[in-house]
């Protein structure tokens, strides 16, 4: 085993060093945030920081970098108060992955990237088409993480699309039959698939595999 200290990672360079960091919490779930601005000009975004954060309110986070990084999502959010979020399946990866890219404010992302924008009436902000499971969020709060300029952006589900057959009897959401992605680090993609799912823990009692 190597034990590794904080002062022995500030010495290595910045690009080595972030791809560590990044990869110390372990898979994360990777998904693009559609938005649009005053304007009506779309935006998209790849993000692997979205967070459950309750369930009643169903409310859902992600983490927005430094404003000066990056801009515009946030920007359009504080603009339209709404946004969805999209996960990302093989065959749409290295699309997403490409909207990554500092784009102009003026470029639309779903065009340059070759993604389609889909929407609901009365809703503003556009979902990812081709994406098997999405849903839209309206802006409850935006929380500045002072010690590194970043922002937790919180919003409450309102609308979810999601593929024929991935809902299960009890509301469990069968992922890997969408084919949902997972991320590591700031440019890695991995595939999912069902390892168990486990009845609910109580001393005393066993373990239940469910079906």
């Amino acid at each position: 085993m190597q034990h590794i200290t904080i002062n022995t990672i500030k010495t290595w360079e910045r690009f080595y060093r972030a791809n560590f960091i990044n990869c110390l919490t372990g898979f994360k779930a990777v998904s693009l945030i559609g938005t649009v601005n005053a304007n009506g000009q779309p935006n998209l975004g790849v993000f692997s920081s979205v967070v459950h954060l309750g369930s009643d309110p169903a409310l859902i986070g992600f983490i927005n970098r430094p404003l000066a990084a990056a801009p515009h999502t946030i920007d359009n959010i504080k603009a339209t108060d709404v946004y969805t979020i999209n996960h990302i399946h093989p065959t749409i990866a290295a699309q997403a992955h490409q909207s990554s890219a500092k784009y102009p404010i003026d470029v639309n992302e779903f065009r340059e990237v070759g993604l389609t924008e889909f929407y609901l009436p009365n809703l503003v902000a556009p979902f990812v088409k081709e994406s098997h499971v999405k849903y839209a969020l309206s802006l409850v709060e935006i929380v500045p993480i002072t010690h590194n300029n970043t922002f937790l952006v919180i919003g409450r589900v309102t609308d979810v699309i999601l593929a024929d057959n991935l809902m299960q009897a009890d509301g469990f959401l069968a992922l890997e039959q969408a084919e949902s992605l997972a991320s590591l680090g700031v440019d890695a993609y991995y595939s999912t698939q069902k390892l168990a799912r486990y009845g609910y823990a109580k001393p005393e009692k066993p373990i239940e595999i469910l079906k």
